[in-house]
């Protein structure tokens, strides 16, 4: 018994980011930008947090790993784009950036599933894509080429050291 309660305490964490990323959107659609992009980055802490304690712990496992990234496509995919729209102009590259950037965060994701790798991640993993948009966003700023360059780098061969 309280090696099942030891075992889901990294899915708390877990759980905690994607909450986040959910209230994140909410705030946003109620106009509430700056809260909105706060709550990206508490995600970023939930997110930082949920591997260190399963790693302390010993409790990792392939349910985690799973839930951490759809947590993460929400916190930091669709999240940040969301915010990124609401403040941007209206144009076709604003909804062409905002399409872009969960697309790539979303195949990104599903890549290093597929082929995790050790020591590095291959593209820019994205809560560090999400979080420059996040950072625009609470200072009301847009940008679809830096939002478009980091979808872009999300998917691209660049190694990235992991933390």
């Amino acid at each position: 018994m309280f090696h099942q309660i030891v075992k889901a305490v990294p899915n708390l964490f877990t759980i905690g980011n994607f909450l986040c990323g959910v209230l994140s959107i909410t705030f946003n659609m109620s106009g509430f930008i700056e809260v909105a992009s706060i709550l990206i980055f508490f995600s970023a802490v939930f997110d930082l947090l949920d591997g260190r304690v399963a790693r302390t712990l010993k409790v990792n496992s392939e349910f985690g790993v799973v839930l951490d990234s759809l947590a993460d496509i929400v916190s930091f995919g669709v999240a940040p784009a969301l915010l990124f729209h609401t403040i941007a102009a209206p144009s076709i590259l604003t909804s062409l950036a905002f399409i872009i950037f969960p697309t790539m965060g979303a195949l990104r994701l599903a890549r290093f599933s597929v082929k995790p790798t050790i020591g590095y991640f291959k593209g820019l993993p994205i809560p560090a894509a999400g979080l420059p948009l996040a950072g625009m966003g609470f200072f009301s700023y847009s940008n679809p080429w830096i939002t478009l360059i980091l979808a872009i780098l999300m998917v691209s061969p660049i190694r990235v050291k992991k933390l």
